[in-house]
């Protein structure tokens, strides 16, 4: 499965039910610090309950570093601002999905990045601001877990 990322995640709720997302569904978890909050953090553990020995979460310094950590990967960025439906993309297994902070986005500097392999958007009602970010991240990983095959789900 392509993995996760949460460019400086501050709800930790949200981070919390990623977690378990990567639990179900075999894709890894890349946290981008700053975090808004401590892994510790019993509102994170709460909304994770007890798949967090089940998923795999990775915490990266800086998003150069996360983008040294995956050289061959391409980046998705998750954007209001982009054109193309998540849905246009042919997802590969070592694909890195990235979601920026609640409630701000990808900043410019992370959307101009030269890994950043394309701008894709999950379509929405005119007028709304934006989904819930683990909402976000569970559409979109379950795209690209379809156009996979789900190797290994039941």
């Amino acid at each position: 499965m392509p993995s996760i990322a949460f460019f400086e995640p501050r709800i930790p709720e949200n981070t919390g039910a990623a977690i378990r997302l990567s639990a179900v569904t075999g894709a890894p978890l890349r946290l981008v610090e700053p975090l808004g909050f401590s892994l510790e953090e019993s509102r994170l553990r709460r909304a994770g309950l007890d798949y967090h020995d089940l998923a795999t979460v990775t915490v990266h310094p800086s998003f150069d570093e996360l983008c040294e950590a995956l050289p061959e990967s391409r980046f998705f960025a998750f954007t209001g601002r982009a054109e193309t439906w998540f849905t246009d993309v042919a997802y590969r297994a070592d694909d890195v999905l990235l979601f920026g902070p609640e409630p701000t986005g990808l900043p410019d500097e992370v959307l101009d990045h030269p890994r950043i392999t394309q701008w894709v958007r999950i379509p929405m009602l005119p007028g709304r601001r934006s989904l819930n970010l683990s909402n976000a991240a569970s559409i979109a990983i379950y795209e690209a877990g379809r156009q996979l095959g789900f190797a290994d789900h039941v």
